[in-house]
């Protein structure tokens, strides 16, 4: 008996030697699965507490835990409002990754863990005035109830999809409903995901027009003179064309997960790799490709300080977006990729500027044509993409449109952020939530309800 009782011991000993053996090796050398954990937790925990005001926890279980992998279940994140600084971690201690708020410019990754560095970029206090509340939309915030028709449509949770968040339909640049999810508002500015990408050329249309950059420029970055990446354009990138390899598998650590949650220069990772195809003549979708073209916009500007300010200055602003928040990694390359904040009224307003052709308020923003030029189909894409960071197809990609106006054109982005514009309908379509696609929801059926609804038989357009 005592002999068992010492061999139990013993192996008792061994088993707490070996788990803190594995704890100790989690500790000083976490694997990148981990680290990619924790930079997701630690970066959609700061920005939904920073820039949408909501609570930590929620944000964690919600947005992290809930639809994500299995390890994310045991993040475990800290909130410090002064320093405004996150830190997250497997149990909240393992593979700590941490997040700051940066005035401005929203929160950033410090996967190197230089804070000061990541908290220099700050945008200069620059105010853009608020929509008056007493006028009508898009001018203001003001919004007439729907009609009964539309009323139907966005009551109707199977339309909705799960996990919703907002939906705002837009009439003639009027809007013409709009829902919320429970905890959601009009005020509540929410995560476009890759419906970014579009943002940024709309940007890159902006210095187009005032000609400080030329879509037929090549020789785009120092690195790439001596191979074949030299031959890469502008138009190129912008048409997902470029032929560099870059992988943007989600779920794992693949290029896509690298980039945002543990490279500190996610364009000088981006810019780094290889052509992996003839330039040109492959389509291959790449957030990578999105932050260089970030990178080349900031660069033809010349000036730092400008650069940081010219999103809210040459677009935001005058389309009344105050809500919108572009942010930056921590070397100040804005991640044009993926991480635009904006409110449902602020990205439909961007969605009726699109569908303006880039004119607002009698400007002209955008060159003449861009946005024509956007929408045309990208040579190598098959159809579906097109030339300017647009999708043509539904977004469902399985080249059913049930229904959508053919003219229709998406700005997509991951877990189900939508804005469908639908020229020939003079309407646009704005869904945001958080719906993986696992869920197999697509916003096809919503946008051709809504379409009828408003257009009844025998009534009058």
């Amino acid at each position: 008996m005592r002999l068992i009782f010492r061999l139990l011991r013993t192996l008792v000993l061994l088993l707490l030697v070996a788990i803190a053996g594995l704890f100790a090796w989690l500790y000083a050398a976490p694997p990148e699965l981990i680290r990619v954990g924790s930079g997701y937790a630690a970066k959609i925990v700061c920005s939904n507490v920073f820039l949408a005001g909501r609570d930590p926890q929620q944000v964690l279980e919600v947005d992290v835990q809930a639809p994500g992998h299995p390890l994310l279940k045991l993040m475990r994140v800290s909130v410090d409002r002064d320093e405004k600084v996150v830190r997250a971690g497997l149990l909240g201690f393992l593979g700590e990754s941490v997040a700051v708020a940066r005035g401005g410019l929203g929160c950033a990754n410090v996967p190197d863990g230089d804070l000061a560095r990541a908290s220099a970029a700050q945008l200069p206090d620059m105010p853009m005035p608020s929509p008056p509340p007493d006028a009508a939309w898009p001018e203001g915030e003001r919004v007439e109830p729907a009609t009964a028709e539309v009323a139907a449509v966005l009551a109707d949770d199977n339309l909705a999809g799960e996990g919703l968040r907002a939906i705002v339909v837009v009439r003639d640049g009027r809007i013409a409903g709009e829902r919320y999810g429970e905890g959601f508002s009009a005020d509540t500015p929410l995560l476009g995901w890759s419906m970014s990408k579009t943002v940024n050329a709309a940007i890159i249309g902006t210095l187009l027009r005032d000609g400080r950059m030329s879509l037929e420029k090549d020789r785009l970055l120092p690195g790439w003179e001596a191979d074949g990446r030299a031959a890469i354009t502008l138009a190129d990138l912008m048409a997902m064309s470029s032929g560099l390899e870059f992988n943007e598998d989600y779920g794992d650590v693949t290029d896509v997960t690298r980039m945002l949650y543990l490279e500190p220069d996610m364009a000088g990772f981006a810019g780094a790799k290889p052509l992996a195809a003839p330039v040109g003549e492959v389509f291959s979708y790449s957030s990578g490709t999105a932050v260089l073209l970030s990178r080349l916009w900031q660069e033809a500007l010349g000036d730092a300080g400008e650069a940081l300010q010219w999103p809210r200055r040459a677009l935001f602003s005058p389309l009344g977006m105050d809500s919108a928040v572009i942010e930056a990694d921590e070397s100040g390359t804005f991640v044009g990729s993926s991480y635009i904040y904006a409110t449902a009224r602020d990205w439909a307003r961007l969605g009726q500027f699109l569908l303006q052709g880039g004119v607002w308020s009698g400007e002209q923003i955008l060159p003449p044509g861009f946005v024509s030029w956007m929408r045309e189909p990208a040579p190598a894409s098959d159809g579906v993409y097109g030339r300017g960071q647009v999708w043509l197809e539904v977004p469902g990609g399985n080249g059913s449109r049930m229904g959508v106006p053919a003219d229709t054109f998406w700005l997509k982005g991951h877990d189900g952020q939508t804005v469908a514009v639908i020229p020939s309908q003079r309407m646009v379509v704005v869904r945001m939530g958080l719906t993986p696609k696992k869920l197999g929801y697509g916003p096809e059926l919503l946008v051709s309800a809504l379409v009828a609804a408003l257009n009844p038989p025998g009534g009058q357009e």
